[in-house]
């Protein structure tokens, strides 16, 4: 990790200006975070499964109570559509509601058959104890969720270092924890340093670390906790494959399309972000999703005049390569207009960065197998969407692509009990679902001899 100082800051992104700032934490409160956690780790794991998971609903309800005060929070720190915000938090009381609903069934005991004598064979699953949890800025509430609530659920107990864009919300979400009725030490906010952050890693009293963010921070989280030797999960980039095979009803495609692509503003990991279209399609496809991508503006910023300089220069150099950009508006601040790219091949540069931001990338396609090589082409894995009439080549398509999720006609289709997380440079492990609770776990094996 990178050792310079990080300023925690309520950054309104429309205007530029700070409305607050709060300060990082000390080397003596970040012992105390990791002191607190610790202690009540030994008695929080005591806790029966159905106490978690009443603690769990009442957060859960919490959030329903300030629904608004937590969107408002959002928009303000990064700059959110308001309905998308208020549509963040009804998704993170589904992830608390689902897990209270269902830790105990996930989290009970495993009989196992013995065959190799006489006895019997059970497989318990424990919490492992402290967890660090480094959260975006995209998603401030929802990346919170889904890993608090499945490893609360759990037993496990969390020291949480948000995004320093974030800081209020942060601050908002570790009072409704509180309120909720968890016991101190079990959901710990820190405002800590990316140094801070590496010697938390590396303290014994930790036993997991969990990311979501960039690769680059998840190549140095994955470096200290591979010293350490600590279990890690990376949900990192993603430059999503929407692919375009047959369809009976273009329009609504485009549809799709659209909202994959403007989902966040575009600041999503699992938006949608590369188009590839077969051929008879293409001209067609690109014509009227250009026309719907340029008039479905959120007319929201990005989270950042930062964010909007650095998608400014990934789009400028693959201007400067050949490609062509399609938009009707301008740059000003962090406000970044939509785009189409087209003219490009997957030996273009920008082919394989990740647009974090409303710009699509089409790409035309021969056939299925030629769709499925661009589709395949990158160095991420995290989602993929594939539109086909066909249902035998949707089963064919899904089975070859490489990424750890596919949808099939269909977006916006993620839920609380769906497994989410990706293969290659996109990270991997997996939170939502069964498989998220089973990550920071002990499964210890109790083998009794009759």
């Amino acid at each position: 990790m990178h050792a310079k100082d990080t300023t925690y800051a309520v950054t309104d992104p429309t205007t530029g200006a700070v409305a607050a700032t709060y300060p990082t934490a000390t080397d003596t409160e970040i012992q105390q975070a990791l002191d607190a956690a610790h202690t009540a780790a030994a008695q929080y794991r005591e806790t029966s499964v159905a106490e978690r998971a009443a603690l769990l609903r009442r957060l859960g309800d919490l959030h329903t109570q300030h629904r608004d005060e937590l969107a408002a929070s959002i928009v303000r720190e990064m700059g959110k559509p308001l309905p998308e915000a208020e549509g963040e938090i009804d998704f993170c009381v589904d992830i608390y509601h689902y897990y209270a609903d269902h830790a105990e069934r996930f989290l009970a005991d495993e009989p196992l058959p013995v065959t190799s004598g006489t006895g019997t064979a059970v497989v318990r699953r424990d919490p492992l104890g402290v967890l660090l949890g480094i959260m975006p800025w995209n998603f401030p509430a929802y990346q919170v969720a889904r890993f608090a609530a499945p490893n609360l659920a759990a037993g496990n107990t969390l020291v949480l270092k948000h995004a320093p864009q974030c800081p209020a919300t942060a601050a908002l979400l570790q009072r409704l924890f509180t309120e909720a009725g968890f016991p101190a030490g079990a959901y710990v906010n820190v405002y800590a340093t990316n140094e801070q952050i590496a010697g938390m890693i590396a303290d014994p009293r930790v036993r997991g670390v969990s990311l979501t963010g960039s690769e680059r921070a998840g190549a140095a989280v994955a470096e200290i906790a591979g010293r350490h030797l600590k279990k890690v999960v990376l949900e990192l980039g993603g430059s999503d494959p929407f692919v375009v095979l047959s369809t009976d009803d273009l329009d609504a495609v485009v549809t799709a399309a659209v909202a994959a692509r403007l989902d966040n503003t575009g600041q999503a990991c699992n938006a949608a972000k590369r188009f590839i279209v077969v051929r008879e399609l293409y001209d067609t496809f690109v014509e009227k999703f250009t026309a719907r991508l340029l008039a479905s503006e959120t007319g929201a910023p990005l989270s950042s005049a930062a964010a909007a300089g650095t998608l400014a220069r990934q789009v400028d150099a693959a201007v400067a390569e050949g490609a062509t950009l399609h938009s009707a508006g301008e740059r000003h601040g962090a406000f970044f207009p939509a785009g189409v790219l087209t003219g490009l091949t997957t030996g273009h540069t920008a082919a394989r960065q990740e647009l974090f931001g409303p710009v699509a990338m089409v790409f035309p396609a021969a056939d299925e197998d030629d769709a499925l090589r661009i589709a395949n082409d990158t160095p991420y894995g995290l989602g993929s969407y594939v539109f086909t009439t066909d249902p035998a080549q949707a089963a064919r398509f899904a089975d070859r692509v490489e990424a750890g999720m596919v949808f099939v006609n269909g977006v916006a289709a993620e839920g609380a009990e769906l497994p989410f997380g990706g293969v290659k440079r996109s990270g991997f492990g997996r939170e939502l679902g069964p498989l998220g609770i089973e990550e920071f776990i002990n499964k210890k094996l109790i083998r009794t001899v009759a």
